[in-house]
């Protein structure tokens, strides 16, 4: 059982305000053929009108397949559903246009388009509604990708709000440093910089950037603080690649989520425990993290960690764009998170 993490590509135009959006759109470019200075004149109000009644249908009508096809498009990989998505006012403007054009043919009068400009009539409204498309989909990508970075950023407040008050985790890093503080206060003195460095960390969750070498040393306290609470039953192994970078930017509390997770809802749910292993490799320019831990079965009713996972996928995805991947999987009594990158 996999998912991939990632936001579907096709902006929605399933919402009235988008599809108004879209019709606008359209009665702006035939507004601005309206006015333009050409050696013909320029368009009475009929011509107008009927114009703008072609466009507004045109686009009321491909916004609706949009809206439809949503499910089907976002399923293709990138490239081919760009191509369908565009194909869609392609022939759907082809069609319309050539109706018109045979309407008008069989009418005899040549009523809406000259004699010697009816194909040239076909091609343009054709061209300008797959142009009318592409500006469509990329202005609402960028909107939505916008919204949802805010979004996510917004998320990772929340996020690191809770992780700065959870009770669970900071009663049972305070009781564990309790008790060492007799029997071994240098351990002591150790956790209680660990989990300082934690709460810092957490504090400054949605500003800025971090360091991969930050997320590791994150990484290594917040185990090191849950090794003292669960002792042997949590093991850990990291497998660093040497060519790893640790200077990549990326945004911060990447990393540690995903170990508290694995930590939560694995380790700490077997009565035996368990080995939480870290891979990182770097294999053709892109830079590949894994967290791998032993857990029970999923259980559908449990909401588990997913808004954490979801926060750190669109993060990666608007800082490294589109190349950017993150999936989780379990199968075999192993739940697996697997992170993506490309690097510069």
């Amino acid at each position: 059982m996999a998912a991939a993490l990632r936001r579907p590509w096709l902006p929605d135009f399933c919402s009235i305000p988008r599809i108004a959006a879209v019709i606008g759109i359209a009665e702006l470019v035939v507004l601005i053929i309206a006015i333009a200075p050409t050696r013909a004149g320029h368009w009475n109000l009929e011509e107008f009108a009927s114009a703008s009644a072609l466009a507004i249908w045109l686009s009321l009508t491909v916004a609706i397949l949009y809206c439809k096809g949503a499910p089907l498009l976002n399923r293709l990989p990138t490239p081919l559903g760009v191509a369908a998505a565009l194909s869609i006012p392609l022939l759907i403007s082809g069609f319309v246009a050539w109706t018109l054009m045979q309407i008008d043919l069989g009418l005899g009068e040549l009523y809406r388009v000259p004699g010697d400009s009816q194909w040239r009539f076909v091609a343009s409204v054709t061209a300008l509604s797959v142009l009318i498309a592409m500006l469509s989909l990329r202005y609402f990508y960028v909107r939505d990708q916008w919204q949802a970075q805010v979004n996510a950023q917004a998320q990772a407040e929340v996020d690191a709000l809770q992780a700065r008050i959870r009770p669970h985790f900071l009663f049972n890093s305070m009781n564990t440093i309790a008790a060492l503080v007799r029997r071994d206060p240098v351990t002591a003195e150790r956790a209680v910089e660990d989990l300082s460095e934690l709460f810092r960390a957490a504090l400054g969750a949605g500003q800025g950037e971090g360091t991969l070498a930050e997320e590791i040393h994150l990484a290594e306290r917040y185990l090191a603080i849950e090794k003292l609470r669960l002792g042997e039953r949590l093991k850990v192994d990291w497998q660093i690649d040497p060519a790893v970078p640790r200077d990549l930017r990326l945004p911060r509390l990447v990393l540690q989520p995903l170990l508290e997770n694995a930590v939560l809802h694995g380790i700490s749910r077997l009565p035996a425990g368990g080995e939480i292993r870290i891979l990182m490799k770097v294999a053709d320019r892109r830079l590949q993290m894994l967290v791998v831990n032993p857990t029970l079965a999923p259980n559908p009713r449990e909401a588990g960690n997913g808004h954490a996972q979801e926060s750190i996928a669109q993060r990666l995805a608007f800082h490294f764009g589109p190349a950017a991947r993150m999936t989780t999987a379990y199968a075999d009594g192993y739940y697996v998170s697997d992170i993506g990158l490309p690097l510069p």
